[in-house]
């Protein structure tokens, strides 16, 4: 591609761009409802403004062209789809926006079709006295219909936004709007119903005449079922071919050659060759994090490549430009878009579920920029006696497990393991949250630590001579964070005096033999009382004055509680 050219339309912008001019027409139609709470009137004004350009043909061909894109994109993502297994949200979204074609078929045939093509009259008059006066039901079933659209509209929207950085601030104020919106217009649509039926009423015999209400002729009363039934058969026979091409695609699967994806508690699952990592975690039912769904769009299904990396194709541009954006080293891929040609063996980076956040890009300070944050060290106690008793294999094997339980321990919290040195993990916390939040992080990360890395030791069982320790240090204080390094090995990290610190009082552990040393300053900003725990002065090298500090022998009994609590 030459520089500047722009990239085509992938299928997945289209869809959301048709799915966004769908919801623009849906919001706006509402918002006309809602102005039956006025009156019927209003309503009627309103409908002549909402019509002024969706009734043209600019506007037809704009909305029912993303009628078609988004119902065809809709089918196409679902049969691309090797699994069904997806969250509550997506489950969700899916089943609601698979319904609505059906749904909405009668009304669509009857207010457009057969008022532009067969000149029937949709006034809302009209509508109105029908759904509400003499078919309540309908009237019933229509406003069910209202809500499944919202609601497929709103999920999507919340989808898609959520991965962006101002999203959480935004939040609140975009969710009183998707309440708001549906409840005037069902209100609104009430309003209406109750006028036309106390005019209808009110000027006696037939409604229809009393309203001059011009009844369809013969021809459109039998057209419109017609059609109706056409759109959903084609619908239905679209949905059909997807889920037998579908049954197809797994038969076919079942004959490919296979490649095996291993996992770092030793599971390995063979899927044919083309799944996805991500496809094939889900395959076997292992907790994969995937904000997005697998879209390739929140990089927080992340791996880390450990075995069989040079025989992997290289990223996409797609892939390339999420990695870049996300800031991740070298060795680090997106399962979703991973598609092992060979046996591979991979560490998902982010603990089950993740958060949004966790795939929003890591501060970039290329020049370094001096914040307060909170820091934490933590050391593999006594692992040199137990590497001495393995093989080499067994040693890399054992660390890669510690550094896993840690570090998801670590980003399940709010921090960010950015160094793994020797058997010692370094973490950052409260980096763009702030100092107090990143105090009550850290205490927390310290407390599953400390259970990850039990459930780690029970795991191996006889094989490991003692149980595997943690001593941890927790300093806050002032830091220049930023992107450090050189090419290829640059990595987000901190550097000053608070990181010497909490070095140093991790290396305290093993004078005090506890699991933890803090810093009172961590208890303080954090909030915690920790007055019955042992403190002392400590000095550190390049500080004059003595460092108030308190030893926990135990972390999960005294720390996390409190933390849980404030």
């Amino acid at each position: 591609m030459r520089a500047g050219a722009r990239r085509a339309p992938t299928a997945r912008a289209l869809h959301l761009c048709a799915g966004l001019i769908l919801l623009t027409f849906v919001t706006t139609h509402l918002l006309n409802h809602s102005l039956g709470l006025v009156s019927l009137a209003a309503m009627e004004a309103g409908r002549w403004w909402f019509l002024g350009f969706w009734r043209t043909w600019p506007g037809t061909v704009v909305l029912y062209g993303a009628v078609l894109t988004h119902v065809l994109l809709a089918l196409w993502s679902l049969y691309r789809r090797r699994d069904l297994r997806m969250s509550l949200a997506e489950a969700t979204r899916l089943a609601l926006g698979l319904s609505i074609p059906p749904l909405l078929a009668q009304h669509v045939v009857s207010n457009r079709l057969a008022a532009q093509a067969l000149g029937f009259d949709d006034s809302y008059t009209r509508v109105l006295l029908f759904l509400w006066v003499l078919r309540p039901d309908l009237g019933r079933w229509q406003a069910i219909t209202l809500c499944v659209v919202w609601l497929h509209g709103a999920f999507g929207l919340h989808l898609w936004l959520r991965l962006r950085p101002w999203y959480p601030r935004a939040a609140l104020p975009l969710f009183a709007a998707a309440l708001l919106v549906p409840v005037l217009a069902l209100l609104g649509f009430a309003a209406g119903g109750r006028e036309v039926g106390a005019r209808a009423r009110a000027a006696g015999g037939s409604p229809i005449a009393a309203l001059s209400i011009r009844v369809p002729d013969q021809a459109v009363q039998a057209t419109v079922p017609r059609v109706t039934e056409a759109v959903v058969g084609t619908y239905g026979g679209l949905l059909g071919a997807v889920m037998a091409a579908r049954a197809l695609r797994r038969w076919r699967d079942r004959r490919r050659p296979r490649v095996r994806v291993g996992y770092p508690d030793g599971r390995q699952v063979a899927v044919p060759r083309g799944f996805s990592v991500l496809e094939a975690s889900r395959l076997a039912s292992i907790p994969h994090a995937s904000v997005c769904g697998g879209r390739g769009r929140c990089s927080t299904c992340r791996i880390r490549v450990t075995r069989g990396g040079a025989d992997l194709p290289a990223p996409s541009p797609r892939e390339q430009r999420v990695l870049v954006r996300a800031g991740v080293p070298p060795g680090v891929r997106l399962a979703c878009q991973l598609r092992p040609t060979a046996d591979v063996e991979v560490v998902p980076l982010l603990a089950f579920p993740a958060r949004a956040s966790a795939g929003h890009p890591a501060p970039s300070a290329a020049s370094g920029t001096e914040q307060e944050i909170v820091v934490l060290f933590a050391d593999l106690r006594g692992f040199t006696r137990i590497a001495e008793r393995r093989l080499p294999y067994d040693v890399v094997f054992l660390l890669n497990r510690y550094f896993e339980a840690v570090g998801t321990a670590i980003q399940s919290a709010g921090g960010l393991a950015n160094q793994f040195t020797g058997d010692g993990v370094m973490a950052l916390f409260g980096v763009g949250t702030g100092a107090d939040a990143g105090c009550r992080e850290a205490l927390t990360a310290a407390g599953r630590m400390v259970d990850r890395l039990e459930e780690m030791s029970r795991s191996f069982g006889d094989e490991l001579p003692e149980p595997l320790r943690l001593g941890i240090g927790i300093h806050v204080g002032p830091a220049v964070v930023g992107r450090m390094g050189h090419a290829e090995t640059m990595y987000f990290t901190a550097v000053g005096d608070t990181v010497h610190v909490a070095s140093r009082l991790q290396e305290l552990t093993k004078t005090y033999q506890c699991q933890a040393v803090i810093s009172e300053d961590v208890a303080l900003r954090a909030g915690v009382d920790v007055s019955a725990l042992p403190q002392h002065e400590v000095t550190v090298r390049n500080r004059t004055a003595a460092l108030a500090v308190r030893v926990v022998a135990d972390v999960r009994a005294t720390l996390t509680p409190i933390v849980r609590k404030s």
